[in-house]
């Protein structure tokens, strides 16, 4: 029996409910910090390492990740849909929203989605995922730039997609849009980059987080 249309609305409700837990404000004033104020101002991952150390922000990327992957993996099934393409997507994205608009902070001062995209399309499509993660941390351990890293990944992982589904499969153009869309919320830091003003991991620059 299909689902009905409530069950169906409450279950995407609920991954952007699931994608608004303000992990990085948290953890921000856990540490007497409002990570809106300092850094780059962004509720995301990098900030947090830049701002509080590399066990917070570590910490900070997990409980992000599993923001978009717990919720792609398994509200499908509870719901009573196909895992993947639509429902799937639709619950994904639903995650991915609540990261960067997150309900929690009415819709203000979220992070720029890396991260939990990244655990969206583990639960979608693990082996180009796993290789767009390689790529950016080959990226960053290169060039010591999270947001090169982060616009070079999702890049990757649309193209890892097209190579593997051979051809613009729905889940492929969403692939694209999400591409794109980081690469939107990244585009001050491609300006700084541009100008040799980024900061890099470890480096003294001033910079926009990342994730």
């Amino acid at each position: 029996m299909n689902p009905s249309p409530t069950t169906l609305a409450g279950t995407v409700a609920l991954a952007y409910a699931a994608g608004s837990f303000p992990t990085a404000y948290l953890v921000g004033r856990a540490n007497g910090v409002d990570l809106r104020t300092v850094g780059s101002g962004n509720l995301g991952a990098t900030n947090v390492q830049r701002t509080l150390g590399w066990g917070w922000g570590g910490l900070v990327y997990l409980v992000d990740f599993l923001k978009g992957w717990l919720p792609t993996l398994l509200l499908p099934g509870i719901a009573g849909v196909t895992a993947g393409w639509p429902w799937g997507v639709v619950i994904g994205i639903a995650a991915i929203a609540g990261h960067v608009k997150p309900v929690f902070l009415l819709g203000r001062g979220g992070g720029k989605g890396v991260a939990t995209a990244s655990g969206v399309f583990m639960a979608l499509a693990a082996v180009p995922t796993l290789i767009a993660v390689g790529v950016f941390v080959a990226v960053v351990a290169f060039t010591r730039y999270v947001s090169l890293g982060s616009m070079i990944a999702a890049v990757t992982l649309a193209t890892a997609l097209i190579v593997m589904s051979g051809g613009f499969t729905p889940l492929v153009l969403v692939a694209c849009g999400i591409a794109a869309f980081v690469i939107w919320t990244h585009r001050e830091n491609i300006g700084r980059l541009r100008r040799g003003e980024e900061r890099r991991i470890g480096g003294s620059r001033s910079a926009g987080g990342t994730t």
